[in-house]
C-alpha cells in the first residue's frame, strides 16, 4: 500500500482530500484481477456487455449533485463546465453501449475455395491513464469503449484528479453492478506515479496503454511500450489554430474564438491557443475579440455568468506567466490580460509573437492565445502547419466548400468549419497528429485500436498439397 496523500483545491487553495495511496504492488494485484476477470467479460453477449455499460450511465446520472461538487472544489471547474461533463459523461457509456453491438468482422473471397473470414477479438487487459483538467468525462470516454469491445481495465486517474477522475467511476461501476476485476482504479501520489506507471506499462499481462496527457510523458511511454511491442494509443499536446478567412462572419468567428480559446481558463488539449486573421477583418475582428474577452467573469466558480476558472496550481500559473514575460521582453504586446489575481489568470491576448518567443510553439496550457495576421490562404496553411502539434483546428468561412478544402490541408486530427477547435462526438473518430498523439477513440476507431485482428480459415474438405506432402 503506498502512503496516503493530499489534494488541494484550486478554488480555495486548501486542502481538499487525504486519498489511500496504491503502490506498484497494487497496481500488480489490479492487474491479476483484471487478467482473472477478462475470461468472463470478453465471454458476455454484446447484449450483456451493453446493459451494464448502461447501468453505469443510470448510476452516474443519479450521482449528478455529488460529482458536480467534487468537480468544481478538485479541479477547480466552472460551474458550466462541470454540468457539461455531468451531461455528456453517461452519454459515453450509452454510445459504448451500442458499441457492443457494431463490433463485426467481415468475409474474403478464397481463391482456394476456402471459407475465409477477419474476425475482431479484445486484447485482454487494458491500461489507461487519464488527465485532470477533464476527468470524468477524458476517464469515460477512454474506458468506456475499450470495455465495450471485451476488453478489462486499469485506470490510474491524474494525482491532482483523484477522485473527479476515478473514485466517482469506481463508485458508478460498482453501482451497476459490473463483475468485480473488470474495471480497477488505482489513485496513487506523485511520488508514486513512476513506480506505479511503470507497472502498468511493462507488466506481462497489459496488452495495450492509453494515454491522455502531456507529449513529454506521452514519448517516454510509448518509448518503453515499443520496446515491449505493446500497442498504445494517445492523445498529447495541443498548439490549436483557427484560420479566419476574408469572407468569415465575425460573429461566429467572435464567438468562437472566445469559447474555445478560454473555456475552462484555457486549460483544454484542443483549446484554440493561435488565430490568424486575414489582413482584411484584422482590426475589427481584433477589437471585438478583446472587448468580448475583457467582459468575461471570473471569481466564483458556481456563478453560470462568471465562466473564467482558477489554474489547476501555481505550476500551471507560473508556465502562463513566463511564456506571457518571455513574450512581452521579447516584443510582443498584450492586448487584453497579461496578469493574475490570487489563482486566476486573466484571460489573455497577444499579438507580436514571433519564432523567438517561448510561447510562439510551447503548449500554453491555459487562458493564453495569440493573433496572428495573413493575406493568403496558402500563407496561413503554411503557418499553421509549422508547428509540432495537430490535434484540433478551426475555419471560419462563409464559403464552405472552400473551408472543406482548408480543412483538408491543415495538419491535424480533427478540423471544424464555423466552429471552434474545441468539438468532440461520442462515435467521432478522437485524436491528433505530429506530436498530439497516435491512435484514435471513438466509435469504429476504438474498435480499431482496442481489437486484434484475426484471420480464420475453413476448409470443407481436405487441402491438395504437393504429391510429396500426400498419402
Amino acid at each position: 500500500m503506498g502512503e496516503n496523500f493530499e489534494t488541494t483545491s484550486p478554488v480555495t487553495n486548501k486542502p481538499f482530500a487525504t486519498v489511500i495511496g496504491c503502490d506498484a504492488e497494487d497496481a500488480r494485484a489490479a492487474i491479476k484481477a483484471a487478467k482473472t476477470a477478462f475470461p468472463l467479460w470478453s465471454g458476455l453477449s454484446a447484449e450483456e456487455r451493453s446493459h451494464y455499460l448502461i447501468k453505469v450511465a443510470e448510476a452516474l446520472e443519479e450521482m449528478v449533485e455529488e460529482i458536480e461538487d467534487i468537480l468544481i472544489d478538485e479541479v477547480g471547474s466552472w460551474i458550466g463546465k462541470a454540468k457539461f461533463e455531468c451531461l455528456t459523461t453517461p452519454k459515453l457509456f450509452r454510445a459504448a453501449a451500442d458499441l457492443t453491438k457494431t463490433v463485426k468482422g467481415y468475409e474474403l473471397v478464397s481463391p482456394a475455395g476456402k471459407k475465409s473470414m477477419v474476425v475482431k477479438e479484445p486484447m485482454g487487459v487494458v491500461s489507461v491513464i487519464t488527465p485532470w483538467n477533464m476527468p470524468l468525462n477524458l476517464s469515460s470516454r477512454t474506458t468506456s469503449s475499450i470495455l465495450a469491445v471485451g476488453n478489462t481495465v486499469i485506470l490510474k486517474p491524474a494525482e491532482l484528479s483523484p477522485l473527479s477522475g476515478g473514485w466517482v467511476l469506481a463508485k458508478a461501476f460498482e453501482k451497476a453492478g459490473v463483475p468485480k476485476g473488470v474495471f480497477n482504479v488505482l489513485l496513487c501520489s506523485k511520488q508514486n506515479v513512476e513506480k506505479v506507471g511503470d507497472v502498468m506499462v511493462t507488466d506481462p499481462s497489459i496488452k495495450a496503454i492509453s494515454f491522455t496527457g502531456s507529449t513529454g510523458v506521452g514519448k517516454h511511454i510509448a518509448a518503453k511500450a515499443g520496446s515491449l511491442l505493446k500497442k498504445v494509443s494517445m492523445e498529447l499536446g495541443g498548439k490549436d489554430a483557427m484560420i479566419i478567412l476574408d469572407d468569415a462572419d465575425l460573429d461566429i468567428a467572435v464567438n468562437a474564438a472566445v469559447f474555445a480559446s478560454f473555456n475552462h481558463s484555457g486549460q483544454i488539449c484542443m483549446g484554440t491557443k493561435r488565430i490568424y486573421v486575414h489582413e482584411k477583418l484584422t482590426t475589427e475582428f481584433t477589437d471585438r475579440f478583446v472587448a468580448k474577452t475583457k467582459k468575461l467573469g471570473y471569481g466564483d466558480v458556481r456563478d453560470l455568468n462568471k465562466p473564467i476558472a482558477p489554474l489547476i496550481n501555481e505550476t500551471q500559473i507560473r508556465k502562463i506567466d513566463e511564456q506571457v514575460i518571455d513574450a512581452v521582453a521579447k516584443g510582443a504586446t498584450v492586448l487584453a490580460g497579461g496578469k493574475r489575481d490570487g489563482m486566476y489568470y486573466l484571460p489573455t491576448i497577444l499579438t507580436g509573437v514571433t519564432s523567438n518567443m517561448s510561447t510562439f510553439d510551447e503548449e500554453a496550457f491555459g487562458p493564453l492565445v495569440s493573433i496572428y495576421v495573413f493575406s493568403t490562404i496558402e500563407e496561413a496553411i503554411d503557418q499553421v502547419n509549422a508547428s509540432k502539434y495537430g490535434l484540433s483546428g478551426a475555419v471560419i468561412t462563409k464559403d464552405t466548400v472552400k473551408g472543406y478544402e482548408v480543412a483538408r490541408k491543415i495538419e491535424s486530427g480533427m478540423c471544424h468549419v464555423n466552429d471552434g477547435t474545441i468539438y468532440a462526438e461520442a462515435l467521432a473518430p478522437f485524436g491528433g497528429v505530429k506530436n498530439s498523439g497516435i491512435g484514435r477513440y471513438g466509435g469504429q476507431a476504438s474498435i480499431d485500436s482496442f481489437t486484434t485482428t484475426k484471420w480464420i480459415t475453413i476448409a470443407d474438405k481436405g487441402i491438395q498439397y504437393p504429391p510429396a506432402f500426400m498419402e
